[in-house]
């Protein structure tokens, strides 16, 4: 039987699609389906790799080489070897692939306008805030979680950006140093980019450190670093851990808090990390 939530989902979703033109063979009247002007739009100005491609749609190989052939065989992609890696292709528009993705962001647009049209100021800001926050639930249930290494390049990016947010509000700033490897990392991407990040390493047998957990800040307020550090507990018990600990800083006061509601108490300094100032542990079993 259908749960309250999903029921108002999935109604949601056939109003949606049906208003939007998503069932028509000619999306808003472009002469292709959604699909394929999902994708020329995903392309964009700049062109895109056709991995990134893939993450971002979280579609199969297969499926994608059809939707670039469809647009190929229109003469509205170009596609050729990454001259960073020619074992990888990128798509590119063409001139009519740029007029074609102008002329389906217009009607889009146009779209959008109809839509609004006849609600009131009032119900234009509540149908705004709604959207909002179901755009971002919804890619917060939806994120990809898995374990990289801490020199994938995506994980480069996410620890550089927390990195970059430490610099930004520690009074003195931040100086990251010689950046240190050691430890299991978990990596959560939406839309093939980076939201949210995070790992554990070995300080003995029955204890292991959470480090550098961070979550994008267009992202908080989903959930999401409250899941990060449930799956980073998950990832130490997995690896044979009974307790973590983690430390921080006293300007990070949502984490502070964050990892009080998750059940974290307080101990004495257990590192010579001079940024840290809040020292936290857990058990993750009963009597550990």
């Amino acid at each position: 039987m259908p749960s309250p939530e999903t029921d108002t989902l999935r109604r949601f979703n056939r109003t949606y699609t049906q208003r939007i033109g998503a069932l028509e063979e000619s999306f808003l009247g472009t002469g292709r389906p959604l699909g394929v002007s999902r994708l020329l739009f995903e392309i964009g100005p700049d062109g895109a790799g056709v991995r990134e491609l893939r993450e971002r749609l979280g579609i199969d190989s297969g499926y994608l080489t059809r939707l670039l052939r469809r647009l190929d065989d229109d003469g509205l992609v170009d596609l050729s070897p990454d001259p960073d890696d020619r074992r990888r292709r990128v798509a590119t528009l063409t001139a009519a692939g740029r007029r074609a993705r102008r002329q389906l962001d217009d009607r889009s647009e146009e779209l959008a306008q109809r839509l609004v049209a006849p609600l009131t100021d009032r119900q234009r800001a509540r149908l705004v805030d709604a959207l909002a926050t179901a755009d971002l639930l919804v890619r917060a249930a939806t994120i990809r979680l898995r374990e990289v290494e801490p020199t994938d390049p995506a994980a480069i990016d996410a620890a550089g950006r927390y990195f970059a947010e430490l610099d930004r509000r520690f009074p003195g700033g931040f100086d990251p140093g010689e950046p240190d490897h050691a430890g299991t990392f978990l990596l959560a991407t939406s839309d093939g980019r980076p939201v949210a990040y995070g790992g554990v390493r070995a300080l003995s047998a029955d204890t292991g450190e959470i480090k550098r957990m961070w979550v994008h800040e267009d992202w908080r307020g989903a959930g999401l670093g409250s899941r990060m550090l449930r799956e980073l507990e998950a990832l130490a018990a997995r690896l044979g851990h009974r307790r973590v600990v983690l430390d921080t800083n006293g300007t990070l006061t949502e984490a502070i808090a964050m990892y009080g509601r998750a059940g974290y108490r307080p101990i004495e300094r257990y590192n010579d990390n001079p940024y840290a100032e809040a020292f936290f542990a857990k058990d993750l079993v009963s009597g550990g």
